[in-house]
């Protein structure tokens, strides 16, 4: 009885040993995040300036 005591004693710590592969680990690549720059920092100010001038110039018609 002890020697199938000590013989699953040493196969639970054998198996814990072995656990896991041989092949290398896998790295994962980093992310690289780039920045854009606008155009134009005044880009969104065109159009309600052009609105602008149009209903300027509507007004200025009559």
């Amino acid at each position: 009885m002890k020697k199938l005591v000590l013989a699953a004693a040493l196969s639970a710590a054998a198996s814990t040993a072995f656990a896991g592969n041989m092949e290398a680990p896998v790295m994962e690549a980093p992310v690289i995040v780039e920045e854009t720059n606008a155009s134009s920092s005044a880009a969104g100010v065109w159009v309600p300036l052009v609105v602008l001038a149009i209903v300027a110039a509507v007004i200025a018609a009559d």
